[in-house]
Order: C-alpha cells, then sequence, then structure tokens
C-alpha cells in the first residue's frame, strides 16, 4: 500500500470559469492558472504521483509548456493515472478537502467524485469530497482564492485491494 499526498492553491480571478473536480461550478469568479486551474484535480493529480513515487503535477505538465495552456485538469489527472498504472500501481481511494469561502459546493460534491473517479478509472465510492470554509481567516477567509488537500492510496505492483 502507498499513501500520496497532494495540495494544491490558486487564487481567483474575473472571466474564468470555475472548474472544481471537473466540473463547472456557477460562479463570477474561477480561478487563474495556466491550465483550466482545477484545483481538486491539481490535488488529486499531486497525491497519486507521490504515491507512486513519480514526482509532481509540476513536473510532469510544467506551466511554462504551451501545450498545456488551458489544458483541462481533468484530462491531465489521467494522463496521470495512466502513468501511475504504467509504473504498476492500482488505485484504491482519494480523500479530497476543497477550503473555499464561497460558492457553496455541497451540491456539487457528487459530480466531482463521479468526474475525479472516471479520470481514475474507479468507482466513486473510492472518492470522497468535502468542502470546508476557513471561517473568515485569511486569505481564503477574504474570499481571495482556495486551497484543496487531497490523500491518495494505491497499491503496489501485484497488490490486493
Amino acid at each position: 500500500m502507498r499513501v500520496g499526498i497532494g495540495y494544491d492553491s490558486h487564487p481567483f480571478a474575473k472571466g474564468r470559469k470555475l472548474i472544481l473536480g471537473g466540473v463547472e461550478i456557477p460562479s463570477a469568479k474561477g480561478l487563474a492558472g495556466h491550465s483550466d486551474a482545477d484545483a481538486v484535480a491539481h490535488a488529486v493529480t499531486d497525491a497519486i504521483l507521490g504515491a507512486a513515487g513519480l514526482g509532481d503535477i509540476g513536473r510532469m505538465f510544467p506551466n511554462d509548456d504551451p501545450q498545456w495552456k488551458n489544458a483541462s485538469s481533468i484530462d491531465l489527472l489521467n494522463k496521470a493515472f495512466l502513468k501511475v498504472q504504467q509504473a504498476g500501481f492500482r488505485f484504491v481511494h482519494a480523500d479530497v478537502t476543497v477550503i473555499l469561502e464561497q460558492p457553496k459546493l455541497a451540491p456539487h460534491l457528487s459530480a466531482m467524485a463521479e468526474c475525479l473517479a472516471h479520470a481514475l478509472g474507479a468507482d466513486s465510492a473510492h472518492i470522497s469530497v468535502k468542502a470546508k470554509t476557513n471561517e473568515g481567516m485569511g486569505w481564503i477567509g477574504r474570499g481571495e482564492g482556495i486551497a484543496v488537500m487531497a490523500v491518495a492510496t494505491l497499491t503496489g505492483p501485484g497488490g490486493a485491494v
């Protein structure tokens, strides 16, 4: 069994769609970033890459490479997962916490879990997505952006679930 931790944060930006976990969330602001800035998909990508010992999202999909400009982060997650599989690992579970003040994510959590699961070749029962506020504290509390933490477990070559 291997465990990886992922983290990502992005500031809000006007004129962009808010994509989280592969789901477009109705919002006046999206997230700034080179790709679609899906911080949920980025954190999960780092978690699976870390568990497999394959580095991180920045090394695999550098933000100074024009081919990743406005890329779908769910597609990047799937590409990373294919590398994880090629290294002999199987996905077991991911636990994700999204930290933001607004918008409220409760109505979208199931769709996010479904989209992430699809990218990971898993059932949505193997993905937990939660949303928390920062209780008005700090840059997140002021509504300047969001942060996401993710933990993923994989089984190694020949490992059973």
